[in-house]
């Protein structure tokens, strides 16, 4: 699945472990996931578009 997240946590500042820990989860998840490599669950999904302030479509598309 693509993701614009990398680019909405760049606008920020914010580094992937900043990023991380206001997802409580491991920058190597945030890596993972700008990445493509990993898919988000459901409940982080929602987590980032809150955090973002952003629809889930906004912030991942499909392939």
């Amino acid at each position: 699945m693509n993701n614009c997240l990398r680019v909405l946590r760049a606008g920020r500042g914010w580094s992937q472990q900043d990023l991380a820990e206001r997802l409580a989860v491991s920058r190597q998840s945030v890596n993972a996931i700008e990445t493509g490599r990993y898919d988000p669950s459901l409940p982080l999904a929602f987590r980032i578009a809150d955090l973002f302030g952003a629809p889930i479509e906004e912030i991942f598309l499909r392939d």
